[in-house]
């Protein structure tokens, strides 16, 4: 298997509650070659802690880098070529935080693991859940 890039959800789940990731996806994570969360993730979660919209990361995320060096996951690189991917992609949806995690699995050429429906039926991403 190659690398993989955790949606924000998926990649808190592998921390703090892996029964909520299927058992495909648990399997995955662990036969990848790679393991990768974006930085808009990081961003992401601050910002939904910071409004109160993520309440049970309040204590952990001010230590998340450091959980994602601890499971042995990789900073996926957040460059100007996904950034003008995200942007450009003919696809509705205008979540950025969505959109510049699937042009990262895209530009990078990585299936992505999230539960998150939004992201199904797009032909040039593989989804795995």
């Amino acid at each position: 298997m190659s690398g993989l890039l955790l949606d924000t959800h998926a990649w808190v789940w592998s921390f703090s509650d892996g029964t909520r990731l299927s058992s495909a996806a648990r399997a995955a994570i662990l036969e990848a070659d790679a393991v990768y969360v974006s930085p808009i993730s990081f961003f992401e979660i601050g910002q939904k802690v910071r409004i109160g919209k993520w309440p049970e990361m309040v204590g952990r995320a001010p230590d998340l880098p450091q959980i994602l060096v601890d499971q042995g996951g990789i900073q996926a690189p957040l460059t100007a070529e996904i950034c003008i991917d995200a942007g450009l992609w003919d696809w509705p949806h205008r979540d950025p935080f969505d959109r510049l995690i699937a042009a990262t699995a895209r530009v990078l050429d990585l299936s992505l693991v999230s539960c998150d429906t939004v992201f199904a039926g797009l032909d040039d991403l593989t989804l795995l859940w």
